[in-house]
């Protein structure tokens, strides 16, 4: 008898390496644009939704739909992925679902409003994120 081969596990290292290179990507895209404040949030382990967490801030509502609307090109040019984003109209917040990937973008007084990561961090993450 011949094995069949068997598809990856979820949670294979081909899916994470994928989700890593996708953050990465993510993560450059803010830095390029000036998105302020970015703060990367693993959520392995506390959600099925996505891998990673990235909340970062814009200056602006303009600030912010331009760093949503780069953002969402570059995925969709480099990854491959169509991201689907919501908030860009007001772009107080804007969330983009990259898939592997969620990201916030939110004005400051509206991050500090809604403290998000406090949310999804545990004390561990606090503590490397201060250090």
């Amino acid at each position: 008898m011949a094995a069949h081969p068997q598809p990856p596990a979820f949670g294979s290292a081909a899916k994470t390496a994928e989700a890593d290179q996708l953050l990465a990507l993510v993560l450059a895209s803010l830095d390029e644009d000036s998105a302020e404040d970015i703060v990367h949030i693993p959520l392995a382990g506390k959600s099925q939704e996505a891998d990673h967490m990235v909340i970062a801030s814009g200056r602006s509502s303009r600030h912010v739909s331009a760093l949503a609307e780069k953002l969402a090109e570059r995925v969709k040019r480099e990854a491959g992925v169509l991201p689907r984003s919501e908030g860009r109209e007001v772009a107080d917040w804007v969330l983009i679902d990259a898939g592997d990937v969620i990201v916030h973008i939110f004005r400051p007084e509206v991050r500090e409003f809604y403290q998000l990561e406090k949310m999804w961090m545990t004390p561990a993450d606090r503590t490397a994120r201060s250090a």
